[in-house]
């Protein structure tokens, strides 16, 4: 389809004919000699003289090219333009950070897979999590990974193959034996500082307890909930067990409700991923959708014509002028 930019721009095109009705013709003075008897001359050689005065008449071809390229650079003012069919974009309405548990004890292999076997935590929790990152298409997601400190796999990103891959690259002990659920939950506050979007979403996975962060898990929760952050909390491992290993549900809980988001437990790995399939009904992907048409401009075809059209005018009165002028050379 097209269209024109600016179409009150048409209003232009009678412009030359109102010039030419309100505004008086164009005179010059030329210099001139007077003839006593000027009359009686005349009728001794038999003319009949003229008004001094003329209005010059141009040919027609003239005036036709000049009204035609006077209407199509007021075409092309009005800036004409192809629009295309509509484009529609969506684009993420809220951003994910990812924390994952590596520490020591995320080695276990007390995950109980589908077929019975047993498999390791962390082998289990980046099966589970790769598909929850697939199924989040269209969203930005960050990537931290937290033992003894708290490290920034991915920056917000939508690039989530990304994601999934550096997750899948992981391996326990790689941040430190310890776990520091305050400082993941500080790293992820960072990461959302360079977010523009409002709607922030942090989902924390560990199977411990807090013993190696500089500010306390609940603290670090409630500056998170001051700066929109929502955690969902998923504990995993054996809460029986002393010492370390013993993962905190009391503490995920409390990250959670202070920032009003939810807790989940998961003993298996299909316990796991019902865990994520719910926080998908709980957080579903949001997104803004942007439609526009592409438009290009056409404005360029009829200056092109208006300049082809008055070169050829030009160029066809310059050769009449000169067919003329030597044909009445000839003639004398």
């Amino acid at each position: 389809m097209i269209s024109l930019g600016q179409p009150w721009i048409l209003l232009l095109l009678p412009l030359p004919l109102l010039v030419r009705w309100l505004l008086p013709p164009h005179r010059e003075q030329e210099s001139a000699l007077r003839f006593p008897f000027f009359r009686r001359m005349t009728e001794a050689a038999g003319a009949e003289p003229r008004a001094g005065a003329v209005i010059l008449s141009r040919p027609v071809l003239s005036v036709i090219t000049a009204a035609l390229c006077w209407a199509l650079l007021v075409l092309a003012l009005a800036r004409p333009e192809r629009v295309g069919a509509p484009i529609t974009i969506e684009t993420a309405a809220r951003d994910v950070v990812l924390a994952i548990d590596i520490s020591g004890s995320m080695d276990a292999r007390d995950f109980a897979a589908p077929d019975g076997s047993r498999k390791q935590r962390l082998a289990a929790v980046r099966d589970v999590v790769g598909d929850f990152v697939a199924g989040r298409e269209g969203d930005r997601m960050a990537l931290i990974v937290f033992g003894s400190a708290a490290y920034l796999q991915t920056p917000l990103t939508d690039d989530l193959q990304t994601v999934t891959e550096l997750l899948g690259r992981t391996e326990v002990g790689m941040a430190g034996p310890h776990t520091a659920l305050g400082d993941a939950i500080g790293l992820a506050i960072r990461t959302f500082e360079s977010s523009e979007i409002d709607q922030r979403l942090l989902i924390l996975l560990s199977d411990g307890s807090d013993t190696a962060s500089r500010m306390s898990p609940i603290n670090a929760a409630e500056i998170a909930a001051d700066r929109g952050v929502e955690i969902y909390t998923i504990g995993v491992g054996d809460p029986d067990t002393t010492g370390e290993n013993r993962v905190d549900l009391a503490t995920l809980q409390a990250i959670a409700a202070r920032t009003g988001g939810a807790y989940f437990f998961a003993e298996d790995e299909a316990a796991l991923d019902a865990v994520y399939a719910r926080i998908d009904e709980l957080a579903p992907r949001e997104t803004e959708t942007l439609s526009f048409r592409p438009r290009r401009s056409l404005a360029w075809v009829p200056m092109g014509l208006a300049a082809l059209l008055g070169l050829a005018s030009l160029a066809y009165l310059s050769l009449r002028q000169r067919l003329r002028a030597r044909g009445r050379a000839e003639a004398v």
